[in-house]
């Protein structure tokens, strides 16, 4: 097989067909963009959970009577309560009595006047703040803890939940980018069948005379598998640029507030980087199985 007749007969069908070539580009350019943006937002909220686990901490309330009988927390049930969490693996414990509770609410409500005149010192309960270096030991703490009435439990708050709605929207996003790409992706295949179909029909006669003399079926339909998977590279790295400029101007620019008091992951180079061999590997499968297929389905002698 000479390969200077493969380049020739690529570089041939591509101009040829250029508009049909340039549709196809931008689709798996399009295709595989959602596709990676769908990636990166999922690294980021997979970062930024962590980032919220490692700050969130479970509430042990304490009812009123035990609050109030020993408010520095010197004395059974509260000691005792303290010891047992710690021995059931909380790295860090924090006793919150009823005037820092108090104290705590005011500080947090400052800037909404009527939440925080809704605040009194009987409205706080005193509470327990607890850590744990593994997060998946909170459920254990939980099911431990919840129902101990005998130690003064008076309930269990679990900000893990509140930190999982607020993720849930970035999850939607994902999925939605990938449903986008999916719905791109189907279209792209179509494009790519439709475009060797039109290149094999282009060519069928210099395609006949080359079997007639004897050229196996891979020497005619390797050029048309080649010129569809060029295509995918050239989307592909359009895809890639296009996610360092939505990086630069949407991540880095609309989000830069939320990075600056650590509440989201940032998106870095590196992530692009990160996910644009999959983008790659995932448009030159795409594009060879779909020309693959094609030819064998269309170009039958």
């Amino acid at each position: 097989m000479r390969a200077n007749f493969i380049i020739s007969e690529v570089l041939n069908g591509l101009r040829r067909n250029v508009t049909m070539t340039v549709a196809m580009i931008i689709t798996t350019a399009i295709t595989l963009g959602m596709l990676g943006a769908g990636l990166l937002v999922m690294q980021m909220a997979n970062k930024s959970q962590q980032i919220f686990f490692n700050r969130v901490e479970l509430q042990i309330f304490v009812n009123e009577e035990v609050a109030r009988a020993d408010p520095d927390c010197t004395k059974a049930p509260c000691t005792q309560l303290r010891e047992e969490l710690k021995q059931a693996g909380a790295t860090n414990v924090t006793w919150v009595n009823l005037d820092d509770a108090y104290k705590a609410a005011k500080e947090a409500f400052k800037n909404t006047p009527e939440m925080a005149d809704a605040v009194t010192p009987d409205t706080m309960p005193a509470s327990f703040r607890v850590r744990v270096d593994d997060p998946d030991k909170y459920g254990e703490l939980i099911d431990k803890f919840a129902d101990r009435k005998d130690l003064g439990v008076d309930g269990v708050q679990d900000q893990r939940v509140l930190v999982n709605r607020l993720f849930s929207v970035l999850n939607g996003a994902r999925n939605a980018a990938f449903v986008l790409s999916l719905i791109l992706g189907v279209a792209a295949v179509l494009l790519i069948a439709n475009t060797v179909q039109m290149a094999a029909y282009t060519r069928r006669t210099e395609v006949s005379i080359m079997r007639l003399v004897g050229a196996t079926r891979w020497y005619t339909q390797l050029p048309f598998l080649i010129e569809a998977v060029v295509a995918a590279v050239i989307g592909t790295v359009l895809a890639v640029a296009g996610l360092l400029i939505g990086k630069k101007f949407f991540f880095d620019a609309a989000l830069n507030d939320l990075y600056g008091v650590n509440i989201l992951a940032r998106v870095t180079t590196s992530d692009v980087l990160f996910v644009s061999p999959w983008l790659l590997l995932t448009g030159i499968v795409l594009a060879s199985a779909t020309s693959y297929v094609t030819l064998r389905w269309y170009v039958r002698e």
